[in-house]
Formats: C-alpha cells, sequence, structure tokens
C-alpha cells in the first residue's frame, strides 16, 4: 500500500490550528491519501526547517504566523512566488511537488471566495473599505481589486504604510478599473457596503478601530479572526445596523485553495464549512 503523500502546517504556535482537521476532511471528501499535521518551527528556524522537509519528501506546507514573509523570501531564493504572492510580499503556501518550490499567498482569494459564494455578497461595483496594511491586508487587496468593486480604500494606523501598499496594487487596480485610495483610521471618505477589518485590532481587544459613520445602510462587517477574537468587531458592526461575518469561512477556503494546488481537486468546502461552524455553535454537540 502507497504512503500518504505529506503535508504540514508550519507556525509558532501552531497548536491552535486547524488546518490539520480541514485538509483531513478534504481528503475524506475527495478520496486523497494525504498525511496533515502540525509543525512548531524556532523562530530562528524556519529556513533549516523548509530544507529538512523538502529533503525528507515532504510535498508542501502552509505557512501562518510568523512566517508568511520569510516564506515568501525562501521561495523567491529557491524557486518562485505567484503574481499574488509577488504583491503580497508575503505566502501562505509552500508546493514543492515538481522538486522546486513555489509560493503562493490563497488568504485573500479565499476570503473573496467566502464572501461571494457563502455569504452571497458579490463584490463587483461595490466600495470596499480594507481596515489595516500589514500582511493580513497584503494577501487580501490584489484578489478583492480582481473582483472588480468600484472603489476600495486601505486605512492603517500608519497612513504612509497603507499608501504604500495601494502604491504596489495600482497598476492591478488600473488595470481593472478600480478606484484605490489610502487614508489613516480617522479620515476615511464616504460609506462602504463592505468594511473588512485585516488589522490586528480584535487581537488587542479594540472593538471599533473607524467610526460608524464609514458604514453604508445594510453594509457588511467582516473580521478575518474567528471565535471570540472576533466579536468585538462584530458586536460594533451589528450595532450599527450592518450584516457580520467572521472570518472561519476565509480559513475554510483559504484551505481548499491550497487543496487545489497541492492535489488538483476542489473539495467541498462549503460543506466543511457548515460543520466546523456547528462545531463552534455547539462546541459539546
Amino acid at each position: 500500500m502507497t504512503a500518504p503523500d505529506q503535508y504540514r502546517v508550519l507556525g509558532h504556535p501552531v497548536e491552535h490550528s486547524k488546518s490539520p482537521l480541514i485538509h483531513a476532511r478534504f481528503a475524506e471528501l475527495t478520496g486523497q491519501a494525504i498525511a496533515y499535521d502540525r509543525l512548531l518551527v524556532p523562530l530562528d528556524g524556519f529556513d533549516a526547517t523548509v530544507d529538512f522537509l523538502r529533503a525528507t519528501g515532504v510535498k508542501g506546507c502552509n505557512v501562518t504566523l510568523p512566517f508568511k514573509v520569510e516564506a515568501f523570501e525562501y521561495a523567491r531564493r529557491h524557486g518562485r512566488v505567484s503574481a499574488r504572492a509577488e504583491l503580497a510580499q508575503a505566502c501562505n503556501l509552500l508546493d514543492f511537488a515538481d522538486g522546486s518550490v513555489l509560493a503562493d499567498n490563497t488568504d485573500g482569494i479565499g476570503l473573496v471566495h467566502d464572501l461571494q459564494n457563502n455569504a452571497d455578497c458579490a463584490l463587483a461595483g461595490r466600495d470596499v473599505l480594507l481596515i489595516g496594511a500589514g500582511g493580513a491586508a497584503a494577501g487580501c487587496l490584489a484578489p478583492f481589486i480582481e473582483a472588480a468593486p468600484r472603489r476600495i480604500v486601505v486605512a492603517n494606523r500608519s497612513p504612509d504604510k497603507a499608501q504604500a501598499l495601494a502604491e504596489r496594487h495600482a497598476a492591478l487596480a488600473r488595470e481593472h478599473g478600480v478606484e484605490l485610495a489610502a487614508h489613516g483610521l480617522h479620515d476615511v471618505p464616504g460609506t462602504f457596503q463592505v468594511v473588512v477589518n485585516a488589522s490586528a485590532s480584535s487581537i488587542a481587544g479594540i472593538a471599533a478601530p473607524v467610526a460608524g459613520s464609514v458604514l453604508a445602510p445594510q453594509a457588511l462587517v467582516v473580521d478575518l479572526m474567528y471565535g471570540p477574537a472576533s466579536q468585538g468587531f462584530l458586536d460594533w458592526g451589528r450595532g450599527h445596523g450592518a450584516r457580520t461575518r467572521d472570518g472561519l469561512g476565509m480559513l475554510v477556503e483559504q484551505a481548499a485553495e491550497a487543496f487545489v494546488q497541492w492535489r488538483g481537486v476542489r473539495p467541498d468546502s462549503a460543506r466543511v464549512l457548515a460543520k466546523m461552524q456547528a462545531a463552534l455553535q455547539n462546541p459539546r454537540g
């Protein structure tokens, strides 16, 4: 009997990761023979760890905090990076299947798929506010642009950082006819149908990094975190009459994109997401 192909999720910490559960379910649904495990990586040992995994036949890895930039730089030295990873300057996926290294960033496309397919929120022609300019926001911006909203504003505590992120994506925005601008958190102009919190404010316990005046009627408010960490921002949105969504769907959908890259088959991500949502709502099940 052939041994299953090996995959890992790399992080520090990593014990909280739900990726092994998600990919095990994907494998079950698609009949793929894989083994997927967590691996705690020393903070000063990312390159050595990836070298070892490649040498021992591991087929690919997901990468979580704090190694997404290091993974991107590793792939630049040892292989190639996708266009969206190049724009984000970070990656969450490494593929070693052909003996080389391919880096990609599936976070943003996972979020877009979740919003459009699972939350019934078409992005085309909408006004989108993206809060944050770090790695999470950078991973989301290109896929948002490619979904062709009317306007995207990147808002960040440091406006210069938001401006740098917008400038890196300016050509892509022009190509897709999207108005792209950058502002500080407290000078955001207009209102938005979709407001995405990709900042660290939820982790820091800050419920509302921007004013409620940015919300259009019946706006969708999204936090990339899920569970208790997302509740402050989502409660703020509900308090202003907005619909809300946490980041669990993004987590499942970005994993589905990785699974497609590695295995060439798309799993039923909506089915896996529904099961995970039910488990969170009824943890004693």
